[in-house]
């Protein structure tokens, strides 16, 4: 019982972080601040799918997250050094 409303709380917190970050990265004043909010919107979306399968036990799901942080983490570094350079890789 306490259990579900944690779950459903939680999921309703990130779906609202979510919404937030979304409008940030769209209306984002700098290349940067643009980077970020796709940075943490990628980590909230990892975050969901983390909550996914640890209701439903289904562990396929934590390989979809695992590749998305992958995906993730390469492809922020590369977005920073083209940022930083217009090369992201020398």
């Amino acid at each position: 019982m306490i259990s579900d409303i944690v779950f459903y709380a939680g999921i309703g917190w990130l779906a609202l972080m979510l919404a937030v970050l979304v409008v940030v990265t769209a209306r984002g004043r700098t290349t940067a601040t643009r980077i970020l909010a796709l940075n943490l919107l990628t980590v909230l979306v990892i975050g969901l799918l983390a909550l996914i399968a640890g209701e439903d036990r289904r562990p396929y799901v934590l390989d979809a997250a695992l590749a998305l942080a992958l995906l993730s983490f390469v492809s922020t570094l590369a977005a920073c050094r083209y940022h930083e350079d217009r090369r992201p890789f020398r």
